[in-house]
């Protein structure tokens, strides 16, 4: 092997163990530089003007870290060193879609020390002719056609015209009742694991996650005390809910407003609340605004997505985006098809959940898949159709 001492191959993970075990490996006198995600790879590589040879990323192939890394460097840094996955699952299926992704070579556990080694030089050293020759061949996230995303901006561009002035008042209310921002968003994975800013009006004061706690004497039942006591950790000044504090992971599901940060998971079990839950209820909540409850009410505080549909992040008809780390789970052959679709505000299951009670994850996921296999602008628009009705529904869809 050709020594080349200046160039760096850049492995992206968090594992110490991993990262020393890779560090003994023979990559052609190529260095090898340990970067805890993809952020910190660009931030120092740009600081540093590293050169980089290659790229190795201890991800799930589907997972953020995955293919939706490569084609954030691809997309937005105009970036081609060869990419590499080190992942836990590599089915033939999720192979196929890593190659036609651009992926340089999936490698899973248990290492296969020699043939990595060679596989990896092999493709560093003739990297521009493997790019010719499969140039072709290389498989694209998926793009809205042209009448779709035409769609898109047509419906949801008149839609926030002739709500502008409803935006202006809801606005005004929320900044005259409470301080804070008017938005927050939280981070969604849509369309290939693209993670985006998803929006909402804000409905709550922005310390509502740390008042919980104090209005836990308020719980109209009492098997609410456990529930309510589960959120008593704190990660940076965040509250914690059980779920979160039993990964050990800090908070998994955040929200964001400006420099304010609380947890979506409460946001949603007091959204529960509102709705009777019969295990966590307190009357006339008071972390929630008077204006919240009207815009949670009347599902106003969502119409913000429209903001996303306009700019691209999302359709009007699509599979739901999903928060990451419900989303990281999902990188097995049988689930990772739904985000080979557009993420959109509603879909094939909020229609097929219409009058037919709660549908369970699995049933949500296949539907989810159903529509990324079979999707087109003409049934688009039936379920659009469809969806309006289950508007008026008793039920929320």
């Amino acid at each position: 092997m050709l020594q080349q001492p200046n160039s760096v191959i850049a492995f992206i993970t968090t594992d110490a163990i991993l990262a020393n075990t890779m560090a003994g490996f023979n990559l052609g006198g190529r260095k090898l530089l340990v970067f805890a995600n993809g952020f910190e790879f660009w931030t120092r590589k740009e600081r540093e003007g590293l050169d980089i040879a290659a790229i190795i990323s201890h991800s799930e192939i589907m997972a953020p870290a995955g293919i939706s890394l490569l084609r954030t460097l691809q997309d937005d840094k105009n970036f081609y060193p060869p990419f590499f996955i080190l992942c836990n699952h590599k089915t033939d299926n999720l192979l196929r879609i890593a190659l036609q992704s651009g992926v340089a070579d999936v490698f899973s556990f248990p290492l296969k020390q020699a043939a990595m080694e060679k596989r990896i030089d092999f493709s560093i050293s003739n990297w521009s002719l493997l790019q010719n020759k499969t140039a072709g061949e290389i498989f694209r996230p998926y793009r809205k056609k042209l009448v779709k995303r035409l769609f898109d901006i047509t419906v949801s561009g008149t839609a926030l015209l002739l709500l502008s002035p409803l935006f202006l008042l809801i606005t005004i209310l929320l900044r005259l009742e409470s301080r804070g921002p008017v938005f927050y968003y939280s981070y969604r994975v849509g369309t290939g694991f693209y993670v985006f800013k998803f929006f909402k009006f804000r409905s709550m004061y922005v310390d509502a996650d740390k008042r919980l706690k104090e209005f836990k004497h308020l719980n109209q039942y009492d098997a609410a005390n456990n529930l309510a006591t589960a959120t008593d950790g704190h990660d940076n000044g965040i509250n914690l809910c059980g779920e979160c504090r039993a990964a050990g992971t800090g908070c998994m599901q955040p929200l964001y407003a400006d420099k304010n940060q609380w947890c979506e998971k409460q946001y949603l079990f007091n959204r529960q609340a509102d709705q009777g839950n019969a295990f966590f209820k307190l009357k006339n909540d008071p972390r929630i605004t008077r204006v919240g409850k009207l815009l949670r009410n009347s599902s106003l505080d969502e119409i913000p997505q429209l903001w996303n549909v306009f700019i691209g992040d999302m359709s009007i008809v699509g599979n739901r985006p999903l928060p990451i780390y419900e989303a990281e789970k999902l990188t097995t052959d049988k689930y990772a098809l739904r985000f080979m679709a557009p993420a959109g505000i509603t879909g094939l299951w909020q229609v097929e959940k219409r009058g037919k009670g709660e549908m369970s994850s699995e049933e949500r996921l296949m539907l989810d898949n159903t529509y990324a296999s079979r999707h087109s602008f003409g049934s688009d628009i039936k379920l659009i159709l469809k969806t309006i009705p289950a508007l008026f529904q008793k039920e929320s869809v």
